[in-house]
C-alpha cells in the first residue's frame, strides 16, 4: 500500500522557513510542500516565485481553512506562536511550532490541551537533537566511555559585543515575550541536556546582558546550572562577548573520561552558504573540527581524537514526524517535552531575579 502523503503549510517565509524547514520537508517523500503564508512579498523575496505550484496565502486564518492541509509549521516570531498554533489546531491540523515553544508554561499547557481535545499532534522544532556533535557525545555517554557524568558543560558562545542597530523590520533583538537569549539559544542547550540526562532537581540562573546596560534591556546572555540528584551538574551557557578563535561547544567530564569539542555543528553554516541536504558532504565535519576523548590508562590521561559521526541530519526530525503521524513512534520533540524546557527557562529567570536556587 502506498504511503500517505501529508500536505504541509508553512506560516512565515523568513530565515527559519527558508533555511531550517523547507529544505528538510522536501527531503521526506511522505511530505509535500503545499502552501506558504507570506504577508508581504517583495520583488526579490516572493514565495510564489521561489516555489512554483505551491499555494500562497496572506494570512494564517485563510490558510488553515484549506481542507487539503494536514500539517502546519509555525516559523514566526515567538510572541505569535500561541495564537497561530491555536488557530491551526482548532482547524484540525497537526502542528510543528518553532522553538521557543511558548513564552510561558501556562500558554504551553493551553496548546497541549487544545491538541489533545482535537486529537492532533503537537510538535516543537528541536532540530539540534540531530546536531552531529551532540549525536557523537550522546553515543559516548550512552556506551559508558565517560562513566558517571560529573559535569556537563554546553556552550553557544559568539563574539558580537556591538549593540545591534535598531531595525523596525527585525524582531530578533527586540524585548518581546519569549525573545531572549535563553529562550532562543537556551531552548536548544537545555533541550539537549534534558533529552540526554533527564530533568534536574534544581536550577540556578544568571541572566542579563554581556554587552552591559543597553537602552533595550535585551537579555543577550545567560548561564544556567542544572543540579541533578546524583550530584552531577549541567552548565548551559551563551554569551555575545567571547573573543576566541575557536569557541568551546562541549566539555563533558565523567569518572572514566572527558570529552571536549570546539565549534558549532556545521549544518547551519552549510545551509547559510547555500548547501542543501542532498549535497555531498552536507552535515559532515572536517577532521580539524573533531572533538577529543581523554581517558585514564595506567594512571595517566591519554587523549585521542574522536571523529564526529555522520549524523542523520535535521531531515531525521521530519522522518520521525511522519512515523508519529502514521502511529509508528513518538514525536521527534513533543509539546509536552518542550513545555518542560519552558519551565526550566522560567525557573532560571526567577532564580536570576531573586538570587536563589530553585527546585524543579
Amino acid at each position: 500500500m502506498a504511503s500517505k502523503i501529508y500536505n504541509v503549510g508553512i506560516v512565515g517565509y523568513g530565515f527559519s522557513a527558508k533555511v531550517f524547514q523547507i529544505p528538510f520537508v522536501k527531503e521526506v517523500p511522505e511530505l509535500k510542500l503545499y502552501a506558504i503564508v507570506q504577508r508581504t512579498p517583495k520583488p526579490d523575496d516572493d514565495a510564489e516565485e521561489d516555489h512554483p505550484g505551491v499555494k500562497s496565502f496572506r494570512t494564517t486564518e485563510e490558510m488553515v481553512q484549506d481542507p487539503a492541509i494536514d500539517v502546519v509549521i509555525i516559523t514566526t516570531a515567538p510572541d505569535s506562536h500561541v495564537e497561530l498554533s491555536k488557530l491551526a489546531l482548532e482547524a484540525g491540523k497537526h502542528v510543528v511550532c518553532e522553538k521557543p515553544f511558548t513564552p510561558t508554561t501556562q500558554e504551553a499547557d493551553e496548546l497541549i490541551a487544545i491538541a489533545k481535545k482535537n486529537n492532533k499532534q503537537l510538535a516543537v522544532f528541536q532540530n539540534r537533537r540531530w546536531d552531529a556533535d551532540f549525536v557523537t557525545l550522546s553515543k559516548l555517554v550512552k556506551n559508558g566511555s565517560l562513566g558517571r557524568i560529573s559535569e556537563f558543560e554546553t556552550h553557544f558562545d559568539r563574539h558580537r559585543p556591538e549593540v545591534p542597530a535598531a531595525d523596525s523590520h527585525k524582531w530578533k533583538h527586540k524585548s518581546i515575550p519569549g525573545n531572549t537569549a535563553i529562550h532562543d539559544l537556551g531552548s536548544h542547550l537545555l533541550d539537549q541536556a534534558v533529552h540526554l540526562l533527564g530533568l534536574p532537581k534544581r536550577v540556578t540562573g544568571f541572566i542579563g546582558s554581556a554587552r552591559g546596560v543597553t537602552s533595550s534591556s535585551f537579555e543577550d546572555s545567560f548561564t544556567v546550572l542544572l543540579h541533578y540528584a546524583d550530584g552531577s551538574m549541567v552548565t548551559a551557557k551563551a554569551t555575545v562577548v567571547s573573543p576566541e578563535e575557536e569557541q568551546l561547544r562541549f566539555w563533558v567530564r565523567g569518572d572514566k573520561g572527558s570529552f571536549k569539542k570546539y565549534h558549532l555543528d556545521i549544518q547551519e553554516e552549510q545551509l547559510k552558504a547555500g548547501m542543501t541536504p542532498q549535497d555531498k558532504g552536507y552535515g559532515c565535519e572536517p577532521s580539524e573540527r573533531y572533538g577529543t576523548l581523554t581517558t585514564i590508562h595506567n594512571g595517566k590521561p591519554v587523549k585521542e581524537v574522536v571523529p564526529t559521526v555522520e549524523a542523520p541530519t535535521y531531515t531525521e526530525y521530519y522522518r520521525k514526524l511522519v512515523r508519529a503521524l502514521n502511529g509508528e513512534g513518538e514525536l521527534p520533540a513533543s509539546g509536552v517535552e518542550a513545555r518542560e524546557i519552558i519551565r526550566l527557562i522560567e525557573l532560571a529567570r526567577e532564580s536570576s531575579r531573586t538570587g536563589r536556587t530553585l527546585d524543579v
